[in-house]
C-alpha cells in the first residue's frame, strides 16, 4: 500500500511539473512598498500594473500595495504621476521594494507661474522649475543655495564665509544703473526675500527668467521673478511627523598666508627692517574658533482630511562662524492650513510664518584685518594681564578690539496671508488674497572704556543704537476662467493689486558715559550728544502700487500655444506727470512633435519651438525721487536767535518715471530617447530704456546741481542652455545628469538725449581705500559694465619701482604716470556661467555632486595690492604676505608704494566641485511607527581649480564695480555636514 502511495505521489507530481512547462506557474501574490528614491518617503496612490494586462492595483498611504500576477515569469509597472515608471520581473520574488525616481522631463509636470500653473508642455515663455528631491543638500544659506548651479543663467554666489552673510542673486546680467538687480521673490504668492522661509520647508522654486513670462509683475518683474512653493499636504491620507536633524563643523577653504613670526625674524636678519618685540603670536588665532559647529532641527507636522490639512513647521539654526562674536541663531514657525467647503467649491487657505533672528554683531572688517597686519612677534597682553596696546597709527590689539565691544543684532519678521478661492461656475473661479508682513529689527552696539576708542582716542565709553520696523499690505483679486470646445482650449485670467509699504527708522549715538554697565541700553547717560557732538537721525517713507492685469492663454491641438498679457498700473513714487505705466507681453509655441510629419518619428519625444515679447519697468528704492529734498545744515545768528539752516539737495522732476525693460527671447525645448534625453535652449536680448541717471545741470534756475533723469540706454545679450539626461534607470541603479551653460554680455548704449547729456563720455565706480585712494572701474558709453581702470604695469627697475606702459605705448616710471596712461585691464563680470549635476543611486544609496563655474573675468586681488609690499615703512610694524617677498618679473622684490596696477588683475575662472552628498535610506522591517530613516553626509565648497592667487575666486558681482576682492573678507568656509531624516 504505501509503494502504490508513492508512486501515485511521484506521478502526481511529474504531471504537476508537466503542466508548469506546458502552462507556465501558477498565480502568486506579490506585496511591496512604493517610495522616493530619494528621500525613502512612501508614496501614496502609485498604480502597479501587471504588463500587457488590466490588472492593476495602487499603493496605500503607507506606499504599500498587493497584486496577484499570473505566473512567476509576469513584469509589473510602477507609475507615479512626476516620476519614471519602472519595470520589475518578479520571478522569484514575492515582496518587492520599489523606489521610483523623479521625471526631471516629464511633460506633464506642473510649473508655476505668475498667478497660476501651467503644465510644462504648455509653457511658451522662459521658466525654469526645480523640485524639492532636485535641491543642493546639506547646509544651505537660504533658499536661493538651492538651485545653486541648477539654473542656467541664474547666478548665485556665496563671497563671504560669514553666519550671517547671504548669497547674492543675479538673473541675466546687469540692467541698470541705480536701481537693485535682485529678482523678485514671491513665497505662496507673497512678496518676501529669500531669507524668508526656512530652506527645509520648500517644495519647489520656480524661475520666471523671461520678460513675456515676467511681465504681468509689472515694475517689480524686470530682474526675473522666483516664486517659492512652499510644502503643504493634499487632502486625505494618514498624519505624518518629519524630523529633520543636521549638524556642520567648518574650516576655512583657503587661508591668507602672512609671515608667521619665525619668517618675520628671518626677512629682518636678511636686512629689512623690522620690530621684533620677543613674542610668537598667530594674530588670526586669536580671534578664531578652533572648530565652528552649527545644527539645524526642522520638525514638520502634516494631516488632516479631504475636507481639511495642515501643515505645521518648527526650524531652529545656530550656526557658528570662523570668528568669535560671529554667529546666526534664527527661529522660524510656519502654519499653513486648507479648509474645502460646499462640496469643495470653496476653498479657504491660511498661512503664518513667523521668523525671529539675532547675532552677536562684534566681529568686523576692521578686527580681521588687524589680525593679519599686525606684528606677529607682539603680545597679546602685557606684564600686569591688560590688553596690549601700541600708539602706533592703524595698529589695534585685534582681540582687544573684538572682546571690548558687545553687538548685538535681532529681528523678527511675520507673515500672515488668507485666501478663498471660489468654483463660482464650470470653468470659473475666482480668488482673494490678503497678506500682512511686518519686521522689525534693532541693532545694539557699545564699546568699553577698554576698548581703544577709549585707551587711544578718548571716548571714555562709546554706544549706538538704530531701530526699523516695516510694513507690508497686500491684496489681490483675481477671477480665471477655462474652456475647451472641440481643438480648442482658451484660460483667462484677470485681476487687480493693491500694495502699500511703510518703513522707518531711528538710530543714536553717544559717547563719554560713567560706567560700562548700560552697554547700548541707557544711551542718554552719555555726555556727547548734550554736547551736540554725537548724533541722533529718523527716517520714513510711505508708497502705494496698484495694478490691474490680465492674460490668456490659447491653445490649438496641442501644437500651436499663444500666450498675451498686459499690466496697467500705478506708484506713488514717480513723478506727477507718470504715475502709471502699461506692460504688455506676447508669447507663443509650436508643438513640432505633434504634428502629423513628425508624430510617428518615434526618436523624437518632444519638440517646441518658443518666442516671447515682454515689458517690465523698474522703481527705485527710495519713494520720494520725484520730490525736492532739504537737508538741514548749521545754525546761523540772525539779531540773536540761531536760526537753523535748509538747504536743498535734490532738484524735484514731475516727469520721473519707470525704467523700461523690453526683452525678446527664442528658446527650443526637445527631448528624444523616450524623454531619457533632454535640453532647453534660450536666446535673449534685453534693452533697459529711460534708464535713470544724475545729470548735471545749473543753478539757478535749478535749486540743486544734478537732477535725476530718465535718460539712459543698456542692452543685455545671451544664450542659456540646459540638458537632462536620464542616463541608467534600473530597479537597483541609476544615474540622472544635468548640465547648463550661459553667456551674457552687456553694453552701456547711452546716457544723453536732447534734453539732458553727461559732460564726458564715461564715468568711474569703485574705490580701492586709503593708501591708494584710487577709483577701479571706468563704464565707458558704448562699453560694458565691470571694465578694471587703471595703470598697465610692464616691469619693475633695479630699485623694486613700478614700470608702467604710457598713453603713447611706451615704457614710463610709475611715479611720472598721469591719469591719461591708465587702460582697460579687463572685467569682473563672468562672460560663461556653466553647472553640471549629477545623482547616482544604488539600491539604498545615493549621492549626488555639484560642479559648477564661471570664466572669462578677472579679479582685483586687494590682499595683493595693499601686503604684497617689502616697502620699509611698510614692514616695519605690520606684517605682509609671505609673497611680498617673491620676486616681482623675476628680477628683484618690490618696494614701491602701494598702488593699484594690472598686475593686481588676475584671471577669475574657476571651477568647483561645490557639493558632495552621500546618503543611505535605512531598511525599516515592519515597523509601524517609522516610515523612513534616511542618514546622509555632505560636503560644501570641497574643492576649487583655479588660478587665482587669493582667498577665493567668487567674489561680489553686484553693483558697478564686480570683481573687486576686498582685503577684510570673511573667508570662505568648507563645511562637513552629517544629518539624519526621519519620517513617522
Amino acid at each position: 500500500m504505501k509503494n502504490l502511495l508513492g508512486c501515485f505521489l511521484l506521478l502526481s507530481m511529474l504531471l504537476v511539473n508537466a503542466a508548469n512547462a506546458r502552462w507556465g506557474s501558477p498565480p502568486k501574490t506579490v506585496t511591496g512598498v512604493v517610495t522616493d528614491a530619494s528621500s525613502g518617503t512612501p508614496l501614496q496612490g502609485a498604480t502597479v500594473t501587471v504588463k500587457n494586462t488590466t490588472t492593476a492595483t495602487s499603493s496605500d498611504a503607507d506606499g504599500k500595495f498587493s497584486i496577484t500576477v499570473p505566473s512567476d515569469d509576469a513584469v509589473v509597472d510602477i507609475t507615479f504621476v512626476g516620476y519614471v515608471t519602472l519595470s520589475v520581473p518578479v520571478k522569484g520574488l514575492s515582496t518587492l521594494s520599489v523606489k521610483l525616481n523623479k521625471d526631471i522631463n516629464s511633460l506633464d509636470e506642473v510649473v508655476v507661474v505668475g498667478y497660476g500653473t501651467q503644465k510644462k508642455a504648455d509653457l511658451t515663455s522662459a521658466v525654469s522649475s526645480v523640485k524639492q528631491e532636485s535641491f543642493v543638500k546639506g547646509f544651505v544659506r537660504d533658499a536661493a543655495q538651492l538651485i545653486q548651479g541648477k539654473v542656467a543663467g541664474l547666478s548665485v554666489s556665496t563671497s563671504s564665509g560669514s553666519p550671517t552673510a547671504g548669497t547674492q542673486i543675479q538673473l541675466r546680467g546687469i540692467t541698470t544703473l541705480n536701481a537693485s538687480t535682485a529678482p523678485l521673490v514671491l513665497i505662496d504668492g507673497v512678496p518676501g526675500n529669500l531669507n524668508s522661509v526656512s530652506p527645509e520647508d520648500i517644495e519647489s522654486i520656480d524661475v520666471l527668467k523671461d520678460g513675456s513670462a515676467a511681465a504681468i509683475y509689472g515694475t517689480r518683474g524686470t530682474n526675473g521673478v522666483i516664486l517659492i512653493t512652499t510644502r503643504k499636504i493634499q487632502g486625505g491620507g494618514k498624519s505624518v511627523v518629519e524630523y529633520n536633524t543636521y549638524a556642520s563643523i567648518q574650516t576655512i577653504a583657503r587661508r591668507p598666508r602672512f609671515l608667521n613670526a619665525a619668517e618675520f625674524r628671518q626677512f629682518g636678519k636678511e636686512g629689512y627692517p623690522f620690530i621684533d618685540y620677543g613674542m610668537n603670536t598667530d594674530w588670526f588665532e586669536t580671534i578664531s574658533r578652533p572648530t565652528p559647529f552649527s545644527q539645524t532641527h526642522n520638525l514638520t507636522f502634516q494631516g488632516g482630511n479631504r475636507q481639511t490639512s495642515y501643515t505645521a513647521n518648527v526650524n531652529y539654526r545656530n550656526w557658528e562662524g570662523m570668528f568669535l562674536k560671529s554667529v546666526n541663531r534664527q527661529v522660524t514657525l510656519r502654519a499653513d492650513v486648507n479648509h474645502a467647503m460646499l462640496d469643495g467649491k470653496v476653498k479657504v487657505n491660511l498661512n503664518v510664518i513667523s521668523r525671529q533672528r539675532n547675532d552677536d554683531g562684534g566681529f568686523n572688517s576692521y578686527i580681521y584685518r588687524q589680525s593679519v597686519i599686525r606684528n606677529p612677534t607682539d603680545s597679546v597682553y602685557d606684564f600686569q594681564g591688560r590688553w596690549k596696546e601700541r600708539n602706533i597709527y592703524f595698529y589695534d590689539n585685534p582681540l582687544a578690539y573684538l572682546m571690548e565691544t558687545i553687538a548685538r543684532n535681532e529681528s523678527q519678521e511675520t507673515r500672515l496671508s488668507a485666501s478663498v478661492t471660489a468654483n463660482i461656475a464650470r470653468g470659473l473661479n475666482a480668488k482673494l488674497l490678503v497678506a500682512n508682513v511686518q519686521s522689525e529689527s534693532m541693532s545694539g552696539f557699545s564699546e568699553t572704556k577698554k576698548h581703544v576708542s577709549t585707551t587711544k582716542n578718548g571716548r571714555n565709553g562709546n554706544a549706538s543704537r538704530s531701530t526699523s520696523a516695516s510694513e507690508d499690505n497686500l491684496l489681490e483679486f483675481t477671477m480665471d476662467y477655462t474652456k475647451s470646445f472641440g481643438k480648442h482650449r482658451v484660460v483667462a485670467l484677470a485681476g487687480y493689486s493693491y500694495q502699500d509699504q511703510r518703513y522707518e527708522d531711528f538710530s543714536v549715538s553717544n559717547w563719554d558715559f560713567p560706567t560700562d554697565e548700560y552697554s547700548y541700553n541707557r544711551l542718554q547717560a552719555g555726555n556727547a550728544l548734550g554736547r551736540g557732538e554725537a548724533s541722533m537721525s529718523s527716517f520714513q517713507s510711505l508708497s502705494k502700487l496698484i495694478g490691474f492685469f490680465g492674460r490668456v492663454n490659447y491653445n490649438f491641438g496641442d501644437k500651436y500655444l499663444l500666450s498675451a498679457s498686459v499690466r496697467r498700473e500705478g506708484s506713488s513714487k514717480f513723478g506727477a506727470n507718470h504715475k502709471w505705466g502699461t506692460f504688455p507681453a506676447i508669447s507663443a509655441a509650436w508643438r513640432v512633435k505633434n504634428e502629423s510629419f513628425l508624430r510617428d518619428v518615434n526618436f523624437i519625444h518632444d519638440l517646441k519651438l518658443r518666442a516671447g515679447f515682454g515689458v517690465t519697468g523698474i522703481a527705485p528704492g527710495d519713494a520720494y525721487l520725484s520730490q525736492t529734498s532739504l537737508n538741514y545744515g548749521t545754525r546761523f545768528l540772525d539779531n540773536g536767535v540761531w536760526i537753523q539752516s535748509l538747504s536743498p539737495v535734490r532738484n524735484p522732476n514731475p516727469d520721473l518715471r519707470w525704467e523700461r525693460k523690453e526683452e525678446v527671447n527664442f528658446g527650443i525645448d526637445l527631448s528624444i530617447l523616450k524623454g531619457k534625453l533632454s535640453t532647453t535652449i534660450d536666446i535673449y536680448k534685453r534693452t533697459t530704456r529711460d534708464m535713470l541717471y544724475n545729470y548735471s545741470v545749473p543753478v539757478p534756475p535749478y535749486l540743486f546741481n544734478s537732477i535725476l533723469a530718465n535718460v539712459g540706454v543698456m542692452e543685455n545679450k545671451g544664450v542659456e542652455v540646459l540638458v537632462n539626461y536620464n542616463a541608467i534607470q534600473k530597479k537597483d541603479f541609476s544615474w540622472e545628469t544635468s548640465v547648463n551653460f550661459s553667456t551674457n554680455s552687456n553694453k552701456l548704449v547711452s546716457l544723453s538725449n536732447n534734453l539732458f547729456r553727461t559732460t564726458a563720455s564715461f564715468f568711474t565706480a569703485g574705490g580701492t581705500g586709503e593708501p591708494v585712494q584710487d577709483y577701479t572701474h571706468r563704464v565707458d558709453i558704448g562699453g560694458p559694465i565691470g571694465n578694471f581702470h587703471g595703470y598697465k604695469s610692464v616691469d619693475i627697475d633695479a630699485n623694486g619701482l613700478w614700470i608702467i606702459e604710457g598713453k603713447d605705448g611706451k615704457p614710463k616710471p610709475y611715479s611720472q604716470a598721469v591719469q591719461e596712461d591708465k587702460k582697460i585691464l579687463g572685467n569682473g563680470l563672468p562672460k560663461y556661467y556653466a553647472g553640471w549635476n549629477n545623482t547616482v543611486r544604488y539600491k539604498d544609496w545615493d549621492l549626488s555632486v555639484l560642479m559648477r563655474g564661471a570664466f572669462g573675468f578677472q579679479i582685483l586681488n586687494f590682499q595683493r595690492m595693499f601686503y604684497e609690499n617689502s616697502q620699509p615703512q611698510i614692514l616695519g610694524n605690520y606684517n605682509v604676505l609671505l609673497s611680498a617677498f617673491d620676486k616681482v618679473y623675476g628680477k628683484t622684490r618690490l618696494t614701491n608704494s602701494q598702488a593699484y596696477v594690472s598686475y593686481y588683475v588676475e584671471n577669475g575662472d574657476y571651477w568647483k566641485v561645490d557639493n558632495i552628498t552621500l546618503g543611505y535610506n535605512v531598511k525599516l522591517k515592519s515597523n509601524k511607527y517609522v516610515k523612513s530613516l534616511r542618514l546622509y553626509a555632505s560636503g560644501l565648497n570641497m574643492f576649487t581649480i583655479t588660478g587665482y592667487k587669493g582667498i577665493d575666486p567668487e567674489v561680489n558681482r553686484g553693483g558697478l564695480a564686480p570683481g573687486n576682492d576686498e582685503r577684510d573678507k570673511y573667508p570662505t568656509t568648507r563645511t562637513f555636514t552629517f544629518g539624519a531624516l526621519v519620517t513617522l
